[in-house]
């Protein structure tokens, strides 16, 4: 009885934290079907207006562009980059891993307010203009990391004798990795660029500070909510959050281990 008491209060609390996680999200996608303009309960009806304002919108598409033209760049850069450091550190012994990874993983360990703050400082001092270029460069910064550990990870499980057999062949190291190590990570590549991608498309605070002019996605909400609230603004978080999530689903499925 004490043990079926504990079951009961232990899944209880699971499904409160669960519901207070949710409940935030759940709401921002409820009133942005909502008909009225106030976001109150209850609601009389749903409607696809809010949509329909949102893309009358010329300040939207041109934010959806931008931030299209940051996440592709961003998830391009950071998985070749973060494969090829990923590769070499797989060839390191314990300890330079362990270091590389330490030193990968810093920016992870700033808050996106400092790291914002920080890159502006430097783009500044050497005389860069801020625009998509500077935006791109600076996500780039915090998104490899996760790169190099979902990459690294794959890398360990590695049967590396398949590689080196390729290269006693005849094989160069390019046309080994290309038809050998390639085609056996791929899916775990793949899932590391769409992790990297949807974060680069969430973040608000370093693009916020970097990017001169224009708005991303997360940016036009600020902006929004700046000069009022309607579920305009809801309809735009609930496209963001389910690209977000969709990226991150599929990113998540792709990267699991396969034998």
């Amino acid at each position: 009885m004490k043990e079926q008491l504990t079951s009961w209060i232990t899944g209880a609390i699971g499904v409160a934290a669960v519901l207070f996680m949710v409940s935030p999200l759940i709401l921002v996608v409820l009133f942005a079907f909502g008909d009225s303009a106030k976001m109150t309960f209850p609601l009389n009806g749903l409607t696809l207006h809010w949509f329909d304002e949102l893309m009358a919108r010329g300040d939207f598409w041109a934010a959806l562009k931008n931030s299209a033209i940051v996440t592709v760049w961003v998830g391009f850069g950071s998985t070749i980059i973060g494969t090829m450091a990923a590769s070499a550190i797989a060839r390191f012994s314990p300890k330079w891993s362990a270091a590389s990874f330490f030193f990968f993983g810093l920016p992870l360990m700033l808050p996106p307010l400092v790291l914002g703050l920080a890159m502006l400082a430097f783009f500044s001092a050497s005389g860069v203009k801020l625009g998509l270029s500077t935006v791109v460069l600076a996500h780039l910064v915090f998104t490899l990391p996760f790169v190099v550990l979902v990459v690294s990870a794959r890398l360990a499980s590695f049967d590396r004798a398949v590689l080196d057999s390729a290269r006693d062949l005849g094989a160069s190291p390019i046309r080994a990795f290309r038809t050998v190590t390639f085609p056996i990570i791929r899916p775990t590549i793949f899932g590391a660029a769409l992790i990297a991608m949807a974060l680069s498309l969430d973040d608000f605070v370093v693009t916020f500070f970097l990017i001169g002019g224009g708005n991303t996605l997360p940016t036009l909400i600020w902006g929004m909510l700046r000069t009022g609230l309607d579920p305009s603004i809801n309809a735009l978080g609930s496209l963001v959050l389910a690209m977000t999530m969709g990226t991150a689903g599929l990113a998540l499925w792709l990267t699991r281990y396969r034998s």
